[in-house]
């Protein structure tokens, strides 16, 4: 069984990289769980996405992992939700806040619609090193309500764009802001969020010390195996250029590590 599936999932990779139309989404029933009831929705797996600017994966590709999502921002303007759930997307994380002063103006549209298809939701915030993490972190809660699907995201990389905050401090001094920032979402939301981060972040600052901490890995052209040495991840970004139904124009695309058993008992918390 799990070699047929692989030569599944390997042949819609390889249909998708030719520009053919690959198979449909296949959708596998959650498993029941004594101790959490049945879960609520299905886990859709080896989606059919396509890709502005495909990177040629080796052995390793994320067609192999069944579980994708999204990240979306205002820069995707509206998306039509029923649809994005319908090609294969099994979950998402929204922007929300950004430092101490800003707020995504599409989160509340995005959340909503998100919540309406039933499509598991975490928000994410973007860090930035110009204000302590404690007030950042009571802006996160200021703006996302309680009742997400999925844990919350800190988002930290560095930011030599930003008009206003181009700040780099050590790797024990982001290590601490994080563990802050952790803390007080934890015992806010009762879960603890996970962490994003990009391959020169998470080389200069160690930031996978943080204990009891999840990690999200941003790698479009490698496997995170390749790209994070003995990192333990359970979130991979592949594509920043993705093409999914219900989105327009370009969208991060995302797998999470794990078959849709270990998806479906992760989301309620069994893991």
């Amino acid at each position: 069984m799990i070699r047929t599936v692989l030569l599944l999932a390997a042949l819609a990779a390889t249909l998708a990289a030719c520009g053919r139309r690959a198979p449909p989404p296949q959708v596998i029933a959650p498993p029941q769980s004594p101790a959490a009831g049945t879960f609520a929705s299905p886990a859709v797996i080896y989606p059919q996405f396509g890709d502005a600017d495909p990177h040629e994966w080796e052995r390793r590709h994320p067609g192999l992992y069944p579980v994708h999502g999204l990240d979306v921002s205002r820069w995707q303007g509206d998306i039509d939700w029923p649809t994005a759930k319908a090609s294969g997307v099994s979950f998402v994380f929204i922007k929300a806040t950004e430092g101490g002063d800003f707020k995504d103006p599409m989160f509340d549209d995005h959340r909503r619609g998100a919540q309406a298809a039933a499509v598991p939701w975490g928000a994410y915030h973007y860090y930035y090193f110009c204000r302590p993490a404690a007030e950042q972190a009571r802006w996160f809660i200021e703006n996302v309500p309680q009742g997400a699907g999925l844990p919350h995201v800190l988002d930290m990389e560095w930011t030599p764009h930003s008009k206003t905050c181009t700040l780099r401090p050590d790797g024990k001094t982001v290590r601490e802001e994080a563990q802050k920032f952790l803390n007080i979402l934890e015992k806010h939301y009762g879960r603890r969020p996970i962490v994003y981060t990009t391959v020169d972040f998470y080389r200069d600052t160690h930031i996978g010390r943080l204990p009891k901490t999840e990690f999200w890995l941003r790698s479009v052209a490698g496997h995170p195996r390749q790209v994070y040495p003995k990192a333990i991840w359970r979130f991979w970004q592949y594509t920043g250029t993705g093409l999914v139904p219900g989105v327009e124009g370009k969208v991060d695309i995302n797998v999470f590590n794990g078959p849709p058993e270990q998806w479906a008992a992760w989301q309620a918390g069994l893991h």
